[in-house]
């Protein structure tokens, strides 16, 4: 099974757009989520499955103080870097979003008051039927997103093993180049890097491009909203050139696909000059999966 990454180096590129067309496209089976702090690909992708598997994700432990043993001495406040510790009312406490379970408190505490405890920073989902789709939702303003992007990417390879109907994996990544993106390179066939005619658009695509090098990971570009700026896109097929990665095609600014979208339809289904575009993208992926 070949595995491809569709991410970008910011977000509001169409990356989820893009995702979900191909998905339909190539009427893809086997299908991930790992924009874990905001997962949307199932508001854009139709697939008749049932929801099969749920499960809380334990991220770092955090700490908590026994205020029955505590002595009010406020070496934990003194030694923690990340201002989680504050005494409020006299009691010293610590703020479980603030804390980054360091430990560094527990260990200077002289009366062993301050224990770790178990912290959930999500849940993970499976659904299987006509399609397999991985997915996770992040507890706000929890850490650990690298973390719940690895047991997506696993729960995706446990749903399918052994399974012979599913020669390709399309997963949504994250936008930027953080940690859920860095754990969604790894073990990757192809990472598809979605950017538009923009300096920001260009200098994220530069930045994203280093981290994919580190992981060896084969890169493919797709320029969307291409038209909007000739000089920019320019550049940025120079720039694919001399880094000798693949270059899929453009896809020009079409003001049909946001109504298309927003009546809960597919661009795969349409005949605008988005859905062209995309037609033909997935054609060159096909061929380039199959080297």
């Amino acid at each position: 099974m070949k595995k491809v990454l569709v991410i970008s180096g910011k977000g509001g590129t169409g990356k989820t757009t893009i995702s979900s067309t191909l998905i339909d496209l190539l009427n893809v089976k086997a299908l991930a989520d790992c924009d874990v702090d905001a997962p949307n690909l199932h508001l854009v992708s139709s697939f008749d499955s049932n929801f099969v598997d749920e499960k809380p994700f334990e991220g770092m432990d955090i700490f908590k103080i026994d205020e029955s043993k505590c002595i009010g001495c406020g070496k934990c406040e003194e030694v923690c870097k990340f201002s989680s510790i504050k005494k409020i009312n006299n009691v010293y406490r610590i703020d479980p979003l603030a804390c980054e379970g360091c430990s560094v408190c527990q260990y200077f505490c002289p009366a062993n008051a301050i224990s770790n405890v178990k912290n959930i920073v999500g849940q993970t989902q499976v659904f299987k039927g006509e399609k397999v789709f991985s997915t996770a939702k992040l507890s706000m303003g929890s850490g650990n997103s690298g973390k719940l992007v690895s047991q997506v990417k696993k729960n995706l390879d446990d749903s399918i093993e052994n399974s012979k109907l599913h020669d390709i994996a399309i997963i949504d990544g994250s936008p930027g180049i953080g940690c859920p993106v860095i754990a969604s390179l790894s073990a990757i066939d192809l990472a598809i890097v979605v950017t538009e005619p923009s300096l920001s658009g260009l200098s994220d695509l530069k930045r994203i491009i280093k981290t994919a090098k580190i992981f060896k990971t084969k890169v493919a570009v797709i320029i969307n909203k291409a038209n909007l700026n000739e000089s920019v896109k320019n550049k940025i097929i120079n720039f694919i050139e001399s880094e000798n990665l693949i270059y899929l095609g453009n896809v020009d600014y079409d003001s049909d696909v946001s109504k298309i979208i927003n009546n809960s339809k597919s661009l795969a289904n349409m005949n605008t000059k988005a859905s062209n575009d995309l037609k033909c993208i997935s054609n060159k992926l096909l061929l380039e999966l199959q080297k």
